[in-house]
């Protein structure tokens, strides 16, 4: 599902594309796959519209831990823990850290200056450090989140991790999963006449 630049550089048949994600990306020189797909909001959204396991795609999520923000990655099958961001987060800063949050809707958006609410992965972009999951950095490649509801990211999760200097350490917890329920065949028995 990789998608050749289009005729037109700012659009193509799904929508806009992240012009902003792209020139970073091809500025820097760090070879990206881009993936046009329909519409999604969650990570969940993307495995399922890719057809990709869950802890092949990437989640970015915007953390305040006291006055200072983070892009946080994890994969989509994962929940962050608040408790172990926030000793991750000490240990690096070499400081106690008394408050780890994830922001509003608004505030994301103000802190980050994105008129929607699609965001990149790539906290550079953002002037924000980033801080990845141990889990998914032994993945060789992953879907990213490129600041645009219809295009995705997929690249090498090394070339992430050294553009990004990020830091990688454990601070996820397996998402609980609820499979829908399938209701019950009635058996219907036919009655002889």
């Amino acid at each position: 599902m990789s998608v050749k630049k289009p005729k037109s550089p700012e659009r193509s048949r799904r929508g806009k594309l992240p012009a902003k994600t792209i020139k970073y990306l091809d500025k820097a020189g760090v070879k990206h796959e881009l993936l046009e797909h329909k519409t999604i909001y969650t990570a969940i959204d993307a495995a399922n519209s890719l057809k990709r396991k869950m802890d092949e795609i990437a989640k970015s999520l915007l953390v305040k831990a006291d006055k200072d923000y983070y892009m946080i990655i994890l994969p989509a099958d994962q929940n962050l823990d608040l408790d172990k961001l926030k000793k991750v987060l000490s240990k690096s800063q070499q400081k106690q850290i008394k408050m780890v949050k994830i922001p509003g809707e608004k505030i994301a958006r103000d802190v980050l200056k994105v008129k929607k609410d699609s965001i990149a992965a790539f906290g550079s972009l953002y002037k924000l450090p980033v801080i990845m999951e141990k889990k998914i950095a032994k993945i060789k490649k992953v879907v990213f989140s490129s600041d645009s509801f219809n295009h995705s990211i997929e690249m090498a999760v090394k070339d992430f991790i050294n553009l990004e200097d990020a830091l990688v350490d454990s601070f996820g917890v397996k998402k609980k999963i609820k499979k829908a329920i399938k209701p019950k065949k009635k058996k219907v028995i036919k009655k002889k006449k």
